[in-house]
This record gives structure tokens, sequence and C-alpha cells, in this order.
């Protein structure tokens, strides 16, 4: 059976944590921010982890 190739687009969005979980950069932090409140945007700030079945179908890609 051959080997799966990667998905580069996907491989650059996500990244391992040190437990193994995959982190990724939150939506709607890239443009008209002055309109966002101030909570909003430190919780688009801290990255996000992907859920368990998000996971196992991420990693299949990656």
């Amino acid at each position: 059976m051959p080997k799966r190739k990667t998905n580069k687009a996907a491989a650059k969005r996500f990244k391992k944590t040190a437990n193994g979980h995959l982190k990724y950069k939150k939506a709607g932090s890239g443009h008209l921010m002055a309109c966002k409140s101030t909570k909003r945007k430190r919780n688009l700030r801290s990255p996000g982890i992907l859920s368990k079945p998000e996971e196992k179908r991420i990693t299949a890609i990656i």
C-alpha cells in the first residue's frame, strides 16, 4: 500500500503540543479589530485546542 501524502496546508496550520494535542490560531483576528471588544481580542490571542474527533481527522492528513 502506498504512503499517504501530507496535506501541507494543514501541516502549516496545526502544531502539536507537549501533551500530543493539536493547537491552531483562531479565526477573526485579521482585520476590523476596532469594533471588537477587548475581551474578545484577548481570547483570540490564545491558541485553540482541537477537540478529539477533529484531532483524529486532522492527524490522518498531517
